[in-house]
């Protein structure tokens, strides 16, 4: 797995997190416990830390990156496939679906869920337990029984297909 000092600030990974091979963390990064980072992904974490909570899990080719604010995906939150999250807050067990962006200043709140391909603007807020959609994402609507279900069943899933990637995989 790809970890790189920069400035004197390495990554901490949890012994119980899993990094995919081809992850890389750059700088002040920590990954705790149960939290996964898959195929492809980047966080780069030079101008300041990034967080990524326990048991959540930050899906392949996602990038994080931070300004002068800090990133922080909360516990049991999930950062889909091609997701951009720049320099904002990923509340607790919140979704950011698949090649949606999140900017500088923004707030996801728990259990709250940007659609696929969405648009959080710079200093944007989605309230706790709602679904944002759109390019800008304004339209707030709360949570459908499908999506309710991702959001209680999303952490639990990776979870597990992190234990089995990490007892799994291997270089062929």
């Amino acid at each position: 797995m790809p970890l790189f000092s920069f400035e004197g600030k390495s990554p901490q990974v949890h012994p119980e997190a899993w990094i995919a091979p081809t992850a890389t963390l750059v700088g002040d990064v920590v990954v705790e416990a149960g939290a996964s980072v898959w195929y492809g992904a980047v966080i780069r974490a030079d101008f300041g830390r990034i967080v990524v909570g326990e048991g959540a899990n930050i899906q392949d080719n996602a990038v994080l990156h931070v300004g002068g604010n800090g990133c922080t995906v909360g516990r049991g939150a999930t950062v889909g496939h091609l997701c951009l999250v720049h320099d904002c807050e990923i509340g607790e067990y919140a979704i950011v679906g698949n090649g949606s962006t999140v900017l500088d200043g923004s707030k996801v709140g728990a259990r709250a869920m940007v659609a696929a391909g969405s648009t959080v603007t710079p200093e944007s807020e989605v309230p706790p337990e709602v679904m944002a959609m759109g390019s800008p994402a304004k339209r707030l609507i709360p949570l459908t029984d499908g999506a309710r279900a991702w959001v209680d069943t999303n952490p639990v899933l990776y979870q597990e297909l992190a234990r089995r990637h990490a007892a799994g995989i291997e270089e062929v």
